[in-house]
């Protein structure tokens, strides 16, 4: 049956989403240590460190960009659903197959050809902080926004497979 031979491949797709998902949850963790260790070091002994602060935004911006796809999957992301939620299963599965290919590929294929040269000029530099002992990965930050956009538009795929799945018929829900 064609419906479940693609729910089979979303599935499989979705485990990309799955992994990425439980990798960046322990920089959640990371984020939440080195946030403390800033505040203790620099109210309990006046201590500041540029590179510290500055691993609070890679870690958060990192959690927020690589955890995209994830919340995706896990249908975490906001939906104004004051319709979609009283849909039947197929009225819901072709919304989202709507969303995806109308929506969320376009903009993530945008995000993926606008970002290509500025991705490439920070690594053609090496580019580093603007801020004396701050880190010198702001090539490897900046590398996120395709990452973060390529992610998503496997999960989008996945999730536009699901829904053409539970259109054509196959057992079960489009989503987790």
């Amino acid at each position: 049956m064609p419906g479940s031979t693609l729910r089979t491949l979303s599935g499989r797709l979705d485990r990309i989403a799955e992994l990425t998902g439980q990798a960046v949850a322990w920089l959640t963790l990371a984020l939440v240590l080195v946030t403390f260790a800033v505040v203790v070091l620099r109210y309990a002994f006046q201590f500041g460190s540029i590179a510290m602060q500055e691993s609070i935004l890679y870690l958060h911006a990192s959690v927020f960009m690589l955890g995209a796809a994830y919340t995706l999957r896990q249908d975490g992301h906001v939906r104004v659903d004051i319709f979609y939620r009283d849909f039947s299963p197929r009225n819901k599965a072709l919304v989202d197959l709507l969303g995806a290919l109308f929506l969320l590929l376009p903009v993530c294929l945008f995000l993926l050809w606008s970002s290509r040269e500025y991705v490439a000029n920070a690594w053609s530099l090496r580019e580093g902080s603007g801020e004396t002992g701050g880190l010198p990965y702001v090539y490897l930050l900046k590398t996120l926004i395709p990452l973060a956009a390529f992610l998503l538009v496997v999960q989008g795929i996945s999730q536009a497979l699901a829904s053409l799945g539970t259109l054509l018929g196959a057992r079960g829900e489009n989503q987790p």
